[in-house]
């Protein structure tokens, strides 16, 4: 039994190589007009097929352990089981040198993990040997149980595999990729302030969108010098990187150099409220987005668990803004919809922070000549 575990197992890790081989093969496809950034995804539902096979090795050498359990059977030949069993270790061993090696060699950390999980395979091959010596000792219900361990080693190769991988099918990355592009900006002088950080996996390849913004005495020139550094920076500390997409903010988070997003039509937003309390310290205003006009809370400094409010006095009621972060950025807030016209009024921002709250009353006013 626990050789048959041990078989379903590697023959369920060999057959995974099947819809991972047709995802590579997709994946080479140069991107269309329906399917702009390629077949990347195709990995991401092959990972899905690969954790339903592991899944169903698991059940059927479950099955089978159990089986034996209840209807104990002699068994004959260990010699040759316990042949079988470092026959299966040699093999995973070699397996998993070589996919280290090579891991290493094009730095990708996939396949690196790849190779781990064939040197566990292998280990699970030494228990078959010890089973069959259990048995040969004396005790018949060694086979059995070693089968169910296996089994247990399958199943939670299964679960570590499900979360990588609806991780990445929903757009998910290791945080150690976001500090790593803010370590990056780090190396690149000129730039500011970080603004946004977002990465996604498409496949196998990295994908990174990062906003900076830069002094307001930077010409043009400066700007291009800058962002090259930075995607240098960026490929330099990510091997995984494929592509990289720097773009210019200001302070404010309006696009850079004078430049309007195509959807302002010529919006001037009321000077920015100062924040400086005990919770946060920041800039609140009114910006543009591609989303359209928002309220913003830039935090230079905050207490942990940090929550906004924006309540607005209205003629015919309260007007209340929830500031959310922004890609998962907890030094940009901003609302999720756009603040009523006129952007004229006196309003309240709301803090809370572990149990403490303060209120800061503030108002806006637009610039003379912009009244609605």
């Amino acid at each position: 039994m626990a050789l048959l575990a041990d078989t379903i197992h590697n023959v369920g890790d060999a057959v995974t190589a099947i819809p991972l081989w047709v995802a590579f093969v997709l994946a080479r496809r140069k991107p269309s007009k329906t399917f702009t950034y390629g077949l990347g995804r195709v990995e991401d539902l092959a990972g899905i097929l690969i954790v339903l096979i592991i899944l169903f090795s698991a059940i059927v050498a479950g099955y089978e352990a159990i089986d034996r359990l209840i209807n104990p059977r002699p068994i004959a030949f260990l010699g040759w089981v316990a042949i079988a069993g470092i026959v299966g270790f040699v093999g995973n061993e070699a397996v998993a040198v070589f996919r280290i090696r090579v891991g290493r060699e094009i730095n990708s950390a996939a396949l690196i993990a790849d190779g781990y999980h064939a040197r566990t395979d292998g280990f699970t091959s030494l228990a078959v040997v010890l089973g069959a010596i259990g048995v040969w000792l004396g005790f018949p219900l060694a086979d059995p149980i070693i089968g169910l361990l296996i089994t247990l080693a399958i199943f939670a190769i299964v679960w570590q595999s499900s979360k990588a991988v609806l991780t990445r099918m929903l757009d998910g990355v290791e945080p150690g990729i976001v500090d790593e592009i803010h370590h990056a900006a780090e190396h690149v002088s000129g730039i500011e302030r970080v603004q946004s950080v977002q990465a996604r996996w498409i496949g196998h390849r990295l994908h990174a969108d990062v906003a900076i913004s830069v002094s307001d005495g930077a010409t043009a020139k400066d700007v291009l010098d800058v962002t090259g550094a930075l995607k240098e920076e960026l490929f330099s500390h990510l091997p995984a990187l494929a592509e990289a997409n720097v773009r210019l903010e200001s302070p404010a988070g309006s696009a850079a150099k004078g430049t309007e997003p195509s959807h302002a039509h010529g919006h001037h937003a009321p000077a920015p409220f100062k924040v400086a309390c005990d919770l946060a310290a920041g800039t609140l205003e009114i910006v543009d987005t591609c989303a359209g006009e928002r309220m913003r809370l830039t935090i230079d400094r905050h207490a942990d668990d940090l929550t906004a409010t924006v309540i607005i006095d209205r003629p015919g009621g309260p007007e209340t803004l929830t500031l959310e972060p922004v890609a998962d950025n907890h030094h940009r807030l901003e609302s999720t919809v756009a603040p009523a016209e006129p952007h004229e009024f006196q309003a309240r921002l709301i803090l809370v922070a572990k149990g403490r709250e303060q209120l800061l009353p503030f108002e806006m006013v637009e610039p003379e000549g912009h009244h609605h």
